[in-house]
């Protein structure tokens, strides 16, 4: 009998990304100082920063001129109204806010702290006062990539943008799901059975999310150098549902 197991590998050598550097060559290179192979059924996982890097996402704080609303949440929160007005830039809608926190809707949908723009980990150069964006569609760049990787290589792999979040009645972070494709970042099991042939009625799986946690461990939140990670052995049906079906509908949210 053999032991169901899922390995993870963090690829070795990844260079500090660039705007217009191309993720898959950078991933080649990890996965040949690896000595690994692409197969079919990997999930690829890579963090949010590298993304936004190389869609030159940043913004230097000394172009910003804050607005009226913005420097008054500066003043409830103590941040930066400068950065203040670029997580307005990137904001549906400002949920709530106190000393040290404000939580906002995210333009792609997101319930998240500042936007998820963020001044970790971003090199500065000539007094440069950069952040760094979300990206433009997590979703869609999975799918670009898992479809390159398709073509270039031969196999069907499912890729997750992942990045670091905080949540609602629980200290720390965990990883999260951006973007997916090539599997069902939603997984519903609703009417299999337990191993008492009990039917489930409530279970779905936040397929993604778990994912992206379990790789954010070996990522690492400091100076690990770690952003991307090859995971095998994991199973999932062959459904393609992206990270934006882990959104809950505001008609079901109980807790805004």
């Amino acid at each position: 009998m053999t032991a169901p197991q899922i390995t993870m590998t963090a690829l070795p050598g990844l260079p500090i990304v660039a705007p217009g550097d191309d993720l898959l060559e950078a991933v080649d290179a990890g996965m040949d100082r690896a000595g690994l192979r692409f197969a079919d059924g990997d999930v690829l996982v890579l963090a949010q920063k590298i993304v936004s890097k190389a869609e030159g996402r940043f913004v230097d704080l000394r172009d910003i001129t804050p607005s009226e609303r913005a420097v008054e949440l500066a003043e409830a929160t103590g941040k930066d109204p400068r950065q203040v007005e670029v997580v307005l830039g990137e904001s549906r809608e400002v949920l709530r806010y106190k000393m040290g926190v404000l939580i906002v809707v995210h333009r792609l949908g997101l319930v998240i702290a500042n936007a998820g723009v963020d001044a970790s980990n971003v090199q500065q150069a000539d007094g440069s006062e950069r952040v760094l964006l979300l990206p433009l569609d997590p979703d869609g760049t999975c799918a670009a990539l898992r479809r390159r990787i398709a073509e270039r290589h031969g196999v069907e792999v499912a890729v997750i943008i992942n990045d670091s979040v905080g949540r609602a009645w629980r200290n720390g972070t965990v990883g999260l799901a951006l973007g997916a494709a090539g599997l069902p970042a939603l997984h519903d099991i609703r009417g299999e059975h337990d191993m008492f042939g009990r039917e489930l009625m409530v279970s779905v799986v936040a397929l993604a999310d778990e994912l992206s946690a379990a790789a954010s461990v070996l990522q690492g939140q400091g100076a690990e150098g770690r952003p991307v990670v090859l995971m095998r052995g994991v199973e999932f049906p062959d459904l393609d549902l992206p990270a934006s079906s882990l959104l809950r509908p505001l008609e079901e949210d109980m807790f805004r």
